[in-house]
């Protein structure tokens, strides 16, 4: 696999021409979880600005999933037996994972969002080990998504999953916790040794006490207890009071702000743009720019993103197949990109094989989350990712083949669904599955050799070889295209494009 480096010189100027196929695809994959060619095509030509706006505001408006019944469940709610207790568990996380993953192929940016929040503010619900408090966690995510960074920040601490994770129950005024305190400026807002003190952190950590009250069933939601709070002056960020929980984040803000603005904006731009943001031109132009913008709008999250999806910097060709696709990505974007139909166990299928992949739902792998890109490729994985795709996509083929000649059918467009050339489909498919296409032509050939099955003759290819006023090999009769369709889609599922976004 070559790894790429940022070579993209682009600006934050707004991109102002018709969209090419290509860069409807790069914006569809990056904001989401890819798309279909129909949806793809519906918006080739548009003004980049007016897509963005319309995705933005759907993101904005999206309401999160409904509370299941078991939303504020405590333990005295489930079965005094515990093999019944551990069943009923298994079976609402079970019910949750398909919501939420369901969610994330329909959804668009805000579920791509909530998903990468999941990995900045990390908890792992093998930790908390509480079904209500997993639907308030990713209901907090939902909800701040594309909100206001602030109030993101100052909610998400007091989920009882991220009071459990982090400690936060553990914090006594007369014993202090600084496990969340250090994460809250390390992972969460500044940065690693970027802008705070170890005092600070100790300090932080007396206003945080409090939040320690647990109850007596099991699994209830944490409230405060006045008597457990650190009441002693705090000086943090040179600021010194009697300060709580609020003031932490009133004075993290107002004394950091750009130092917050500049290590998020920096993750934001890795995760949808490129993995590498040091490079100089980036460094001195892009990331400045959008950390501008973030303190100016008060940490709204949405004029960031605007700024960025809307910029010829994001529509540079430099920028398009440059991040390597999570196990997530394989599997979703496959699904989204060929319009099969999937049932939700595909979806679970696909859940479980991103697992096996290093990358479990509501388990990030540790409080530092999923390092993402190069951590998805070495030996194990890569051969994980051909064995299990070839599973799915088997799986789709024996459900229903003809859907793989109506996919060829869709690639190709409707002036060429009769064609009996079949470059033209193969060259369409790769188009719709990689960035890029094949970075060379003899890997191209590759593409045509596995297209082309032995059981027909060469000759029968094109319009030289014609029966009966028909050439003998048509994309929308002949038999064998749906399993020359699957053939293709398996061996490009191995390339090292394949793996790219």
């Amino acid at each position: 696999m070559e790894y790429f480096v940022n070579c993209n010189t682009s600006t934050l100027v707004p991109y102002t021409n018709a969209l090419s196929k290509e860069q409807v695809q790069h914006l569809y994959r990056r904001l989401g979880f890819s798309a279909s060619i129909p949806t793809v095509n519906g918006q080739v030509g548009q003004n980049a600005g007016q897509l963005i706006d319309t995705l933005i505001n759907q993101a904005i408006n999206l309401p999160p999933i409904a509370a299941p019944p078991w939303a504020t469940w405590n333990n005295s709610n489930y079965p005094a037996d515990d093999d019944a207790a551990g069943a009923m568990v298994r079976a609402q996380r079970d019910e949750f994972s398909l919501a939420y993953t369901n969610s994330m192929l329909n959804n668009n940016l805000r579920e791509r969002l909530s998903f990468f929040w999941s990995n900045h503010f990390v908890t792992e619900l093998d930790v908390y080990d509480c079904n209500a408090f997993l639907y308030e966690y990713f209901n907090c995510l939902q909800r701040n998504s594309i909100g206001n960074f602030r109030t993101f920040v100052s909610e998400i601490g007091l989920t009882n999953a991220m009071l459990y994770y982090l400690d936060g129950v553990y914090n006594n005024g007369n014993n202090p916790n600084e496990n969340y305190g250090r994460e809250l400026y390390e992972l969460f807002t500044l940065g690693d040794e970027n802008g705070y003190t170890e005092d600070d952190i100790i300090e932080t950590a007396k206003a945080l006490t409090g939040y320690v009250e647990r109850g007596e069933l099991g699994c209830e939601a944490v409230t405060f207890d006045a008597t457990a709070f650190n009441t002693e002056t705090k000086t943090i960020f040179g600021q010194s009071g009697n300060w709580g929980y609020d003031d932490v984040i009133n004075i993290l803000f107002t004394e950091r702000p750009n130092e917050i603005a500049e290590f998020i904006c920096r993750k934001l731009y890795e995760f949808f743009v490129h993995p590498d943001s040091k490079e100089d031109f980036v460094n001195q132009n892009i990331i400045p720019g959008m950390a501008a913008t973030f303190v100016a709008n008060n940490f709204e999250i949405a004029p960031v993103l605007s700024q960025l999806f809307k910029s010829q910097h994001f529509f540079d060709d430099e920028a398009i197949g440059v991040i390597i696709k999570s196990p997530f990505d394989i599997y979703f974007n496959l699904i989204k990109e060929t319009n099969f139909t999937y049932t939700d166990t595909t979806v679970a299928t696909a859940v479980n094989y991103s697992d096996l992949l290093g990358q479990t739902l509501f388990d990030p792998v540790d409080v530092a989350g999923w390092q993402r890109d190069r951590q998805w490729i070495n030996t194990n994985f890569i051969i994980g990712r051909w064995l299990t795709l070839l599973d799915i996509v088997d799986g789709f083929y024996q459900a229903d083949e003809d859907q793989f000649r109506t996919f060829a059918m869709d690639a190709v467009g409707t002036a060429n669904q009769g064609t009996s050339n079949p470059e033209i489909v193969v060259r369409a498919i790769v188009d719709k599955l990689t960035p890029k296409g094949m970075y060379t032509e003899q890997e191209f050939d590759n593409c045509m050799s596995a297209f082309k099955i032995d059981d027909i003759p060469e000759i029968y290819y094109g319009p030289d070889y014609i029966v009966g006023g028909q050439s003998l090999w048509v994309l929308n009769i002949t038999p064998s295209v749906p399993q020359q369709v699957l053939l293709l889609i398996k061996h490009l599922s191995r390339q090292p494009e394949f793996q790219l976004k």
